[in-house]
């Protein structure tokens, strides 16, 4: 087998483009190296280069499993549960979707940890509660 390519220059400014695409400002990336399991055959692990980074309590891997081939994940690292989530595909051929999937997917499933659900506005979720609208109007205490 060959060996994987290291994560190159272009593959992680794609990466950081799309990254202070979505937060607005730069987000630097680690080079890191995880081991996984090619295919479900393999006996053993393989090392791939990986680039990594934290944002928003979460933390997340794409990783290089071979020339041009992604696997990403995302997990917070305060829970205990230890859970991984992945972005719905086992492989992406295309770094830009990939590194868009898993922040979009990253991004739904943060809503549902803070218990976002249709009918609730920006107002509830920042725990401005009714009594603070009696007292400061329909505008809300800072307006």
């Amino acid at each position: 087998m060959k060996p994987i390519p290291e994560v190159d220059e272009g593959e992680r400014r794609v990466v950081e483009s799309a990254l202070e695409e979505r937060y607005g400002r730069t987000v630097a990336t680690q080079l890191a190296e995880v081991e996984l399991k090619l295919a479900p055959e393999d006996e053993e692990l393989t090392a791939c280069p990986t680039l990594y980074w934290e944002e928003r309590d979460a933390a997340f891997v794409i990783a290089k499993v071979a020339a041009g081939r992604y696997r990403t994940m995302f997990f917070y690292p305060g829970d205990f549960g230890g859970e991984q989530y992945g972005a719905g595909r086992r492989e992406y051929d295309d770094l830009a979707e990939c590194v868009l999937t898993v922040l979009r997917v990253q991004a739904d499933h943060e809503k549902e940890r803070r218990g976002v659900a249709s009918g609730k506005t920006a107002r509830d979720l920042e725990g401005v509660g009714e009594h603070d609208l009696d007292e400061a109007g329909a505008a809300g205490p800072d307006e």
